[in-house]
């Protein structure tokens, strides 16, 4: 068997064969088989290693500037909303991890962006229909309690669920960790629509709150983003410690000047060549860093002109190395493409 046959798992040959036993396990980052962090803590599901690196207590893991470092810290101090824009894979979300990681902060709560979201989607959700169904089960003799009963008034708990802002602006002494990922991305309302929520730290669930007087002690049983359950008061969340709250942008357009205000802005630069070579190092581990400084080298020069991500960069030097391809540049030349193709 060739060196080209035995790196090509699917060959185009139109016939069966066994090629996914050769397969290799994923690259650290598209791991999500999980696994228990070393030190103990985190939800298992190996998503600390995909931001952070499996390979991180061996790097100084995306050593910030003093400029990043007084940004940061402004925001922890004056429990501000940090707003970090820079280019794809400059590690703007990666940010929100790296924080919560080293302040022991938990799992870090993430809200997606995308042209149709609403703040609506971010506090919580409402399954108005699946309770209108249960009723009317119970109500036929089905299970569950019957309609207009106690029972049946306590258990609208199960049909709201928190969503990632809601579960961040519930009580407790140590701030949540909230990332609110590519806000440039949304409509144009949503900016604006945080403006109240960011300053006052809380909100109200209509549904609970017109019932509060006939729950136990005005409470209701609620299902968290992260799929815990906890207890809503008079159907009022507020806020004791104000989540650590990143936004990021890729620069795709202007914030409205409210927002800006409410915010501690970040604006990250383009990494160097040892920041670069940290964040391989943090994935891939020093051999795997320094068989790659030609490559980093070269991916910093096209990047002066043309618009790259660094997850690029990670993805082409983990291909050249662990799975040794026959044609190593040419397979990185493919696999770092610009982005602005249009330009």
């Amino acid at each position: 068997m060739t060196e080209s046959s035995e790196w090509l798992i699917y060959r185009g040959a139109g016939e069966p064969h066994d090629g996914m036993s050769r397969l290799p396990p994923p690259p650290p980052w598209r791991d999500f088989s999980g696994r228990d962090d070393a030190d103990g803590e985190g939800d298992g599901d190996g998503s600390r290693d995909r931001r952070l690196g499996a390979h991180r207590h061996l790097a100084e893991l995306h050593r910030p500037g003093a400029e990043e470092l007084e940004m940061i810290n402004a925001a922890l101090y004056l429990r501000r909303p940090l707003l970090v824009t820079g280019s794809p894979g400059a590690g703007k979300s990666t940010l929100a991890h790296s924080v919560a990681y080293e302040l022991g902060l938990g799992e870090v709560l993430r809200w997606s962006i995308v042209s149709r979201t609403t703040l609506q989607d971010g506090l919580y959700h409402y399954d108005a229909i699946a309770r209108l169904q249960d009723v009317q089960i119970a109500a036929q003799g089905g299970y569950g309690a019957a309609a207009g009963s106690p029972g049946a008034v306590e258990a609208i708990g199960s049909y709201i669920r928190l969503g990632p802002l809601g579960t961040a602006l519930l009580p407790s002494d140590t701030p949540r960790v909230l990332l609110i990922d590519e806000l440039d991305k949304s409509d144009i309302d949503l900016p604006n629509d945080l403006l109240n929520v960011l300053e006052e730290g809380e909100f109200e669930i209509p549904e609970l709150q017109r019932i509060a007087d006939r729950l136990p002690d005005g409470e209701a049983e609620v299902l968290t983003a992260d799929g815990t359950k906890v207890r809503v008061r008079d159907g009022r969340v507020r806020c004791r410690a104000f989540p650590f709250v990143v936004l990021t942008s890729n620069g795709e357009r202007d914030f409205p000047a409210p927002l800006m205000r409410r915010c501690i802005h970040l604006e990250l630069g383009r990494p160097d060549h040892n920041r670069l070579a940290t964040f391989v190092r943090a994935h891939l581990g020093d051999e795997a860093a320094r068989a790659g400084d030609d490559l980093i080298a070269r991916f910093l020069e096209r990047s002066r002109s043309e618009l790259l991500a660094a997850d690029q960069l990670l993805n082409a030097i983990y291909l050249t190395d662990a799975a040794a391809p026959p044609s190593r540049e040419r397979l990185a030349d493919l696999l770092i493409q610009r982005l602005d193709r249009s330009r």
